[in-house]
């Protein structure tokens, strides 16, 4: 098993948990707030619901969940490293929804 200072194998494709990718890309405002909408039954990931925020998801990944009163369906872009400004969270998904606004989602 590899620890945390291991280089990753070649020809395997980086994962990240699914609570941290949503609080990286600035979705929701805290893990635990990703981790309750997880554990709601509220995200989809790929068309399949995940009851677990552990969940790995990478890059390609179509994720639908519940944001407010929307539902959003998102395609993972990038993993990012942190959480960082929301230009940069931005660069880390692709919006599927064609009717999607910035007044909509506020």
């Amino acid at each position: 098993m590899a620890g945390p200072g291991a280089k990753p194998a070649p020809g395997v494709q980086p994962r990240l948990r699914l609570d941290k990718w949503l609080w990286q890309a600035r979705f929701f405002k805290s893990r635990s707030l990703c981790a309750e909408v997880i554990e709601g039954g509220h995200c989809r990931v790929n068309g399949q619901r995940t009851l677990k925020p552990g969940y790995s998801v990478g890059v390609g990944d179509v994720l639908t969940f519940a944001q407010g009163k929307q539902i959003r369906v998102i395609k993972v872009q990038a993993l990012g490293l942190r959480r960082g400004p929301a230009t940069e969270a931005q660069q880390l998904y692709l919006d599927l929804d064609p009717n999607a606004t910035p007044e909509a989602l506020e």
